[in-house]
């Protein structure tokens, strides 16, 4: 039997074990307080660790103990307010010093906090913990580093572990019967005609000298190594930075597009992005243009529809490449733009794409742009469409959007 001690260092004062068990029992309210605390970060901060507060009756334990029971009557000596039958009122508020909202001594209501800190690594896996592609297909092998081994046949070769016992013993048996089968039939007819004695004995001796098994006869199970099919994909980010977007809502344009980006690269490998940017005219930049590069102009969201049918002409055509595509705008578009962008999008990019998600910062949450209008036309299934008024909603927009699938 074998035992395998994890010796790793841990953090002064912490447990890994003990810190993976709170996580896992608590995760539901983890999450929350993950979601709660990316709301009020900064773009540069997303992804770092840090400290979450969880209520202390989140994480009570369920308690029994022995009671009294029955009925009994009491006497309090000194009692001058209460008489036989008063509700007495639970006490408010606690002795002070608790983190909770409320103050404590007269008057005070509250509630303490359990503060948990979560390193880098834990708060990103909390974070993106069940997103995924959507309909994501192993479909190529392209530049793949993993392997599976697949059987194929034996080889007379081998180490002692891949030895087919079967299949050597059979080989054996065959060897011996090819070996034996003539001599026996000479030892067979020099019997019935009364040969010599020394021949019979002769040929006996050779028949007992062909051995049992040789190493001639030893087969071993053989295995290929051949690469295992990967997940190529490319995801397709479409900003509106036209005059209509104010500083608010390009915050929320590049809080989602943040989220996206860091999910993306935590959770695959094979996933390269294309970041296009639109005003009146699009272009196709780099992640560092695209997240902190300032532009504004007109608002033509047919300009980046036809440069993404463009790029993928030219760079992911083919079933070798599951494309994908997320837009955000603010839904501003004029005249016959909103018709001719949804035309395009509904004929020429959704056909292609696995997963189409569009996202809109409306100036209210009733109001209907003529962009997101024409684009609630869209029956297809490969296309979902959320809106985001606030910093708050972009968590939960992003884990609606890409879901794990049930399996």
């Amino acid at each position: 039997m074998s035992m395998i001690i994890d010796r790793r260092l841990n953090d002064r004062n912490k447990n890994a074990t003990n810190r993976q068990r709170f996580i896992r029992r608590y995760k539901k309210q983890l999450k929350r307080a993950v979601s709660d605390m990316v709301a009020e970060r900064s773009i540069t901060d997303m992804s770092r660790g840090g400290e979450v507060g969880i209520p202390v009756k989140d994480i009570s334990e369920p308690r029994f103990r022995v009671g009294q029971g029955g009925d009994r009557e009491m006497v309090h000596p000194g009692n001058r307010e209460f008489t036989k039958g008063d509700l007495i009122q639970r006490p408010q508020g606690g002795g002070g010093g608790g983190s909770g909202e409320g103050g404590g001594g007269e008057g005070g209501g509250g509630q303490d906090s359990f503060m948990f800190t979560l390193s880098k690594d834990e708060f990103m896996s909390l974070f993106f913990d069940d997103l995924e592609l959507p309909r994501l297909a192993r479909t190529v092998l392209g530049d793949s580093n993993q392997f599976k081994y697949r059987r194929a046949g034996y080889t007379p070769s081998g180490v002692p572990a891949n030895l087919s016992i079967p299949r050597s013993l059979k080989n054996a048996m065959a060897r011996r019967i090819a070996l034996q089968a003539p001599l026996k039939q000479q030892l067979r007819e020099l019997e019935q005609g009364e040969g010599n004695e020394d021949d019979i004995e002769a040929l006996q001796e050779r028949i007992e000298r062909v051995p049992f098994l040789d190493e001639y006869d030893l087969r071993f199970r053989h295995r290929v190594k051949e690469p295992k099919p990967i997940s190529r994909a490319v995801m397709f980010c479409l900003m509106d930075v036209s005059a209509s977007m104010s500083e608010q809502k390009k915050d929320l344009a590049k809080r989602f597009f943040t989220l996206l980006y860091m999910f993306l690269s935590r959770k695959y490998e094979q996933v390269e992005l294309v970041f296009i940017r639109h005003t009146s005219n699009a272009e196709e930049v780099d992640e560092e243009a695209f997240f902190h590069d300032p532009q504004t102009g007109g608002t033509v969201v047919m300009s980046a529809l036809n440069m993404m049918v463009d790029i993928i002409e030219e760079r992911y055509s083919g079933n070798d490449w599951n494309i994908y595509g997320a837009q955000v705008s603010d839904g501003d578009a004029f005249g016959s733009d909103p018709q001719r962008s949804c035309a395009r999008l509904s004929k020429d990019i959704l056909p292609l794409c696995r997963y189409f998600a569009y996202v809109e910062v409306p100036d209210s949450p009733n109001a209907m742009t003529p962009l997101g209008g024409a684009y609630s036309q869209i029956t297809n299934a490969n296309f979902a469409m959320k809106t985001v008024m606030h910093r708050s909603d972009v968590y939960p927009v992003l884990r609606d959007l890409f879901q794990k699938e049930a399996a």
